[in-house]
């Protein structure tokens, strides 16, 4: 079952046609599919196990035939979709249609082909390989039986592989959920099982009985000083919060001129993006620093540490009291105003049990993190596992496929 660890290498234009991919005229494309042939753009349209095509044309210019292999000429270069019907398909995409070669042996022969494609793509705002590119490809081309025992082969072992890709993932989101499960539950009830009663918050529920219930107006003011261009740059980050911001010198170099009207933020501030809000775009300033003019700078002023009212606005339900408080006409346009952030009502611990509360979060979601960069990895091997497998098999280097 193998061909040989110098498998011979043939360019796939003699061994499959290739039909670059061309958009038709805009007068073409239409939003029913029912009056016209399902179009692909790009990897854009390309689902998890079939593609998914976004728009439709009524007389694509070319088509891909069902069985036909997809393949991206544009960033990113080199993705693979297999047509599972008859398509339109536009200038990122070309169809692959395999001639002498076995439809799954190329599938798995363009994996391991499209690393040549790293040295001709070109491009200033992306990168794309032509036609000719895509057709001097040197795929392996070994006897057709080798080609089918070789293709099963890795059907099988890559589903495998995929499956446990597929588990370390579903564990990803597990932890992810535990992690805020955590936060919510230590930042709303405590940590050490202490009795409840009702807050009289409504998107809170109960609370433990000697915590108090704040306006937010109470616990901060609106910090809004202006001049200090000098100080670096911060950003709002729905999934990190508040962190310094990168520039490239040039970008710098672009935007000095506004810095003047830039907000400061003070160590320990709260800072939340007025459009993002409601989605959890809020956390606490690391060191001194300028902010957009659009974001609000919130000044703690004692009863609320800033770690622990950062735990708690980086919550879902904090999230959705924002929604609630925001002014919009459609939901993605929401903003959430200084007078509609300050009538907010939140849980008020004392301040030793804030930070018993900032700890026990920092220390079980260390735990979590510990967790999940090691998750990371574990996929990070198994993905490099499974590239190096289609190469082995589709070059020849595996001499007995069914003992690996």
């Amino acid at each position: 079952m193998t061909h040989g660890a110098d498998a011979t290498r043939v360019r796939l234009k003699y061994l499959a046609h290739i039909e670059m991919g061309q958009s038709p005229p805009s007068a073409d494309y239409t939003s029913s599919p029912g009056d016209g042939l399902p179009f692909l753009q790009g990897t854009a349209d390309f689902g998890t196990l079939h593609p998914q095509p976004r728009t439709f044309c009524v007389s694509p210019t070319k088509l891909a035939a069902a069985g036909d292999i997809l393949f991206s000429v544009r960033a990113p270069v080199g993705e693979l979709n297999l047509a599972d019907r008859d398509v339109g398909i536009g200038r990122g995409l070309c169809a692959v249609q395999p001639d002498r070669l076995h439809v799954g042996f190329t599938w798995w022969a363009l994996h391991e082909a499209r690393d040549q494609l790293n040295y001709v793509s070109t491009g200033s705002t992306y990168e794309a390989v032509a036609t000719e590119d895509v057709s001097n490809l040197r795929v392996c081309y070994p006897t057709s039986r080798s080609q089918q025992s070789i293709s099963a082969y890795l059907d099988t072992e890559t589903a495998r592989l995929d499956g446990l890709v597929a588990s370390k993932e579903r564990m990803l989101g597990l932890m992810a959920e535990k992690r805020r499960a955590l936060i919510t539950h230590a930042v709303t009830r405590g940590v050490d099982g202490l009795s409840l009663r009702d807050s009289g918050i409504p998107w809170v529920g109960q609370i433990p009985a000697q915590w108090e219930s704040r306006r937010i107006a109470q616990l901060f003011r609106e910090r809004d000083e202006r001049g200090e261009p000098d100080l670096p740059l911060l950003e709002v980050s729905i999934k990190a919060g508040v962190v310094l911001r990168e520039f490239s010198d040039d970008r710098i170099e672009s935007t000095a001129a506004d810095f003047n009207s830039y907000k400061v933020a003070r160590k320990g501030d709260v800072v939340f993006n007025k459009m993002r809000m409601w989605q959890g775009a809020v956390g606490v300033a690391p060191e001194d620093g300028l902010v957009s003019p659009d974001y609000t700078v919130a000044d703690p002023l004692g009863p609320l540490s800033s770690s622990y009212a950062g735990q708690l606005f980086r919550t879902d339900m904090f999230s959705a009291e924002c929604a609630r408080h925001s002014h919009g006409i459609v939901w993605d346009r929401l903003r959430l105003y200084w007078d509609g952030f300050r009538d907010i009502v939140v849980p008020l611990p004392s301040r030793d049990e804030q930070d018993s509360i900032v700890a026990h979060v920092s220390s079980e979601a260390a735990k979590l993190d510990a967790l999940h960069s090691a998750t990371v990895r574990t996929i990070a091997l198994i993905k490099e596992r499974r590239s190096a497998l289609i190469t082995s098999a589709v070059t020849g280097q595996l001499s007995n496929l069914e003992a690996v």
